[in-house]
């Protein structure tokens, strides 16, 4: 298989940092997303990447053969009044991202209140993103916004990036977004922003009566083998990340089934 495959910890919020290891390794993760330990969401103020902690908690992703792939921040750019300290938060995630040769600090656009504020929103958001994409590149690290919120539309997510100078900005491409909540194809998505892809997040979902719900990996209307082929055409070599919303959704599934459930769907699809 050509993919690295990695879960985000928004997936197993009980789970102590030593049993995200365990089962990592054990269920034949490469990688760990963070986003969120225990009931710390930022996982900056986490108490194994504290400074103090730092080198054991590299020792023991080393000791599993395990690497982070990517910190999921909070950090959005939406907010004018609250620009400067996500900004702050963005620069302390990249520091930390760099302590863990992570590639990737993930953040969001976010939200457009109304039509006509998507001009400013959109300034603010290119704004934030060379902001820290500047201060990324010294540091070896990269700032992905995800396809979230309002900047889930892949048209409106490239001219965001058009407008980006910094090559230290890149896409997170949540590719269940774009096609639940806006019926793009994921050809038409691709097309639109796939030169910026840096790294994958996938889950799978239903439509339901008031909206839709989260399903097992494969066993929603996701289309994974069109997904993972095209990944595969386009030359994609990125990490393949498991977004289990469990931290969000606590009637979902629990871990034990989501996670070994997706790396079987994953090498089904690949084999």
């Amino acid at each position: 298989m050509s993919f690295r495959l990695a879960f985000s910890t928004l997936g197993c919020p009980e789970w102590s940092w030593e049993t995200i290891l365990d089962q990592a390794s054990r269920m034949g993760y490469q990688g760990i997303e963070l986003r969120g330990l225990g009931k710390e969401i930022d996982v900056i103020w986490a108490g194994p990447f504290q400074p103090e902690n730092l080198a054991r908690t590299k020792e023991q992703l080393a000791e599993k053969g395990l690497a982070i792939c990517c910190l999921g921040s909070s950090v959005r750019f939406d907010d004018a009044n609250q620009l400067e300290r996500h900004l702050e938060a963005g620069r302390a995630y990249i520091d930390l991202a760099r302590e863990l040769s992570a590639p990737y600090v993930r953040v969001f656009g976010d939200k457009i209140p109304s039509p006509e504020l998507g001009e400013r929103v959109t300034a603010q958001v290119v704004e934030g993103l060379e902001s820290l994409g500047a201060y990324a590149k010294e540091r070896g690290v990269q700032v992905l916004i995800e396809t979230h919120g309002d900047f889930s539309q892949s048209q409106r997510l490239k001219a965001v990036l058009e407008r980006v100078q910094s090559d230290a900005v890149g896409i997170l491409w949540d590719m269940h977004h774009p096609w639940r909540f806006h019926g793009e194809n994921l050809e038409e998505s691709y097309g639109l922003i796939g030169r910026w892809v840096r790294h994958v997040h996938l889950k799978d979902s239903v439509r339901t009566g008031t909206g839709y719900r989260y399903t097992l990996p494969g066993e929603g209307e996701f289309p994974w083998e069109e997904a993972l082929a095209l990944l595969k055409r386009m030359g994609y070599q990125g990490w393949l990340s498991l977004e289990w919303e469990k931290r969000w959704h606590p009637d979902i599934e629990p871990p034990e089934a989501a996670f070994p459930r997706f790396v079987e769907v994953v090498t089904k699809h690949l084999s």
